[in-house]
């Protein structure tokens, strides 16, 4: 039976208090994705809202001008629907797929955090011992959820994200709600980054983590070895 993936995807597409758009990042759910189906897996796209999520303009350039994934990602009709029709999280059960996904982008930061139906589901997949994985800003989708203990899921587990570095080379420290690097040192987990912008995953217990856009295919591939599946070639 194929690997049964629920990947969470931001419905948030505004920047805070400003007038600028948000949304997903197109690198950080185009690798991954494609990754992941084309070595067979099942993915299942969700959302906190359900229905349309929203793509960061700033994540793609005008089509031929990308990298050869994002271009592909572009084109994809298919997965257009399925963007356009995303399920509900919160109708989601987090025991029932192998693992749980977060792509990343700014939007991430204002809804994933405030979703009861995200922490439902993060826990509820901790606690049966699935995989969770994120990039960049979707381990926002992991700071609400705790463990039957009540710590949280993350607490004493080698942890990334994208740094509180890069959080204030791309000016956006005063704009986000927190840093996302500081709440996940807050909560007890053992933080380790790289160079800004440099690719970098870890994988400790059941949480795979990786920094940045850079890091998206190192993400994947790692979640493709834990779940024991060969990547297509």
């Amino acid at each position: 039976m194929p690997s049964q993936i629920l990947m969470i995807v931001t419905s948030n597409a505004r920047l805070g208090d400003t007038d600028k758009q948000t949304g997903f990042w197109a690198e950080e759910l185009a690798v991954p994705y494609y990754a992941l189906v084309d070595a067979g897996a099942h993915v299942v796209l969700a959302s906190p809202l359900g229905g349309p999520i929203p793509l960061d303009p700033g994540s793609v350039k005008p089509q031929g001008e990308n990298e050869a994934i994002v271009e592909r990602f572009l084109a994809d009709t298919d997965l257009a629907a399925l963007m356009q029709t995303t399920a509900k999280v919160a109708d989601q059960d987090g025991t029932k797929f192998d693992a749980i996904f977060f792509p990343g982008g700014h939007g991430t930061m204002w809804d994933l955090p405030t979703d009861a139906g995200v922490t439902r589901v993060v826990e509820a997949a901790f606690e049966a011992k699935k995989l969770i994985a994120s990039v960049c800003h979707g381990a926002a989708g992991l700071v609400t959820a705790k463990r039957p203990d009540g710590q949280s899921i993350v607490k004493d587990l080698r942890i990334n994200a994208f740094t509180d570095a890069e959080e204030i080379e791309v000016g956006l420290d005063g704009i986000v709600p927190f840093m996302l690097e500081t709440r996940l040192r807050e909560l007890g987990g053992q933080f380790e980054g790289a160079a800004n912008w440099a690719p970098f995953a870890i994988h400790d217990g059941q949480l795979i983590t990786g920094q940045n856009p850079q890091s998206s295919g190192l993400v994947a591939q790692s979640l493709l070895s834990a779940l024991g599946v060969t990547e297509a070639k």
